[in-house]
């Protein structure tokens, strides 16, 4: 089984936030792969099906991003499961400009808290993440109140169109690997 956890915030008052958008993509993912609506399991949202004929599920936890790690305890019972193969975690990244991805097949957190978190879970930065540029932060600005303010309509646009394009890039990983996905998506 391929899981992608998309990391993000629970509650109505984060849905339009930048550091929402590991689950725009993870909710995007579902829709276009006609999958069942997301059901708790857990400390996550989850839905399960078929995508690019491999048995896929999604996941959205509902920890909080900095203890996105405690929702991948079931992780450990999926059988034969390779962290660096079968795992992909989308995140939002202000340190790229709005519209921008990074595939990439492992690495540290980048200062991400959700990233640090499942790193800490995994005890390793060694699984394949997708960061989707959410805008840097202005100039003396705090960065958890950057991530944490919903974005400009303009910015929000920007991310909504180009997530077709990254259901592409999540089957170009399913099909052919993160190293095929990042040659072919990266920007």
């Amino acid at each position: 089984m391929k899981v992608v956890i998309g990391l993000g915030n629970p509650g109505p008052e984060y849905d339009a936030t930048r550091h929402n958008v590991g689950w725009w993509m993870v909710d995007r993912l579902a829709h276009d792969w006609g999958f069942e609506a997301f059901a708790r399991d857990g400390r996550a949202l989850t839905t399960e099906g078929t995508a690019s004929g491999h048995a896929v599920r999604l996941v959205k936890p509902m920890t909080y991003m900095n203890r996105s790690g405690q929702a991948l305890r079931f992780l450990e019972d999926l059988e034969g499961f390779d962290v660096a193969a079968d795992l992909l975690v989308v995140v939002d990244d202000a340190a790229l400009d709005v519209g921008r991805v990074r595939l990439r097949p492992e690495g540290g957190p980048g200062g991400h808290n959700g990233l640090k978190s499942v790193s800490g879970a995994l005890r390793s930065d060694a699984y394949p993440r997708m960061r989707i540029g959410v805008g840097r932060k202005p100039g003396g600005m705090d960065l958890a109140d950057w991530v944490l303010s919903p974005m400009p309509e303009k910015d929000e646009e920007v991310v909504v169109r180009l997530l077709p394009e990254l259901t592409q890039a999540v089957e170009a990983w399913l099909s052919d690997g993160i190293e095929a996905a990042m040659n072919r998506f990266n920007r």
